[in-house]
């Protein structure tokens, strides 16, 4: 089994200083390691050809962001495994072997996340995946281990193997095969939730997706942009928004669609009283370009198979803000 790890990085020097090396000494036996960059200006890849000659390089020659970084890069790497990588991530010892034997025993899985720990406080879940992705009734992600802004201290509750519903793109194995059969991550979205279209699609295809509690590697998150960005919460909010126009079946469509337009109205308003009112802007013009690419996404919906029932629970919304229910176990 031929693995590639693919490091997606633009402008990165001083998160490849930090962390290319534990990616190099606890995985070289065992894959390829490629840097594939999004036409830095920052000496980043000068910095890796003198200190990990080692590492293979792809330039892409422009920055298309994570989708079409990504999708450029991965037409000129040949493995059987990606595993996708953000440059903010520290790999431990013996984190590669858990997710292989799985992709190894189960041959329909396609797509596996680790258990992702916050880089900053290690006793902590990470937000970006924490103990795998799921979605509720509304295409509302959420994790196990990490419910909207509430993280869980890891005492070992998901030390397991279970299948999600997506993976973290911070750490994001793939099959090489589906990946392309599908077409990789929709180059639409540039960033955020890409890795949770791609896995709606690909379970629609029939394939699994699991969470190998076994495999720990941690993330800083926000290297890219911080979640005080408003530019991250029009990508949050607008690319959440296109995956339920894409994806949710037909059935749920027109409910779902028009309760997330009011949610988000809401959530707009919870800004506004917060006193941050670039982000209600940034809801607005995520609005914006929902309405503007909202037949090209029905097209892109006719074309795919819808049928997934993809709700774990009913609404996260209402159990985490009404009745205060923090935790994943708690969820119902």
């Amino acid at each position: 089994m031929k693995v590639a790890i693919v490091i997606l990085n633009w402008n990165g020097k001083k998160l490849l200083e930090q962390f290319l090396p534990s990616i190099v000494n606890f995985s070289a036996e065992l894959a390829d390691i490629y840097v594939a960059d999004n036409a830095s200006t920052d000496a980043s890849t000068a910095f890796v050809k003198e200190h990990f000659p080692s590492v293979h390089i792809v330039e892409n020659a422009i920055n298309g962001g994570y989708a079409k970084g990504y999708n450029d890069a991965l037409q000129s790497i040949k493995a059987d495994i990606y595993c996708l990588i953000n440059s903010d991530v520290e790999v431990t010892k013996g984190w590669l072997e858990p997710v292989l034997d799985v992709f190894k025993q189960e041959s329909n899985t396609a797509i596996i996340q680790p258990k992702l720990l916050d880089y900053k406080d290690k006793s902590k879940f990470e937000y970006a995946g924490a103990g795998g992705g799921f979605i509720d009734f509304y295409g509302y992600p959420y994790c196990r281990g990490r419910v909207f802004n509430h993280l869980e201290t890891d005492e070992g509750q998901y030390n397991d193997i279970e299948s999600i519903f997506w993976a973290s793109g911070a750490c994001f194995f793939v099959r090489s095969e589906v990946y392309h059969k599908l077409g990789g991550f929709d180059e639409d979205y540039f960033a955020h939730q890409e890795e949770i279209d791609l896995c709606w699609r690909t379970q629609n295809e029939g394939y699994d997706i699991k969470y190998v509690g076994t495999s720990t590697v941690y993330h800083v998150g926000g290297a890219t942009l911080q979640e005080s960005n408003p530019h991250k919460t029009y990508l949050n909010f607008r690319n959440s928004l296109l995956n339920v126009i894409k994806n949710v079946p037909k059935q749920r469509f027109l409910f779902v669609v028009i309760s997330r337009l009011i949610l988000d109205g809401i959530a707009g308003a919870k800004f506004m009283l917060e006193l941050r009112p670039v982000h209600t802007w940034a809801i607005f013009k995520a609005h914006l370009s929902l309405y503007k690419n909202f037949y090209k996404f029905l097209k892109k919906r006719r074309k795919l198979q819808k049928k997934l029932e993809y709700n774990l629970h009913t609404s996260v919304v209402w159990q985490y803000f009404i009745l205060g229910r923090k935790r994943f176990k708690n969820l119902r």
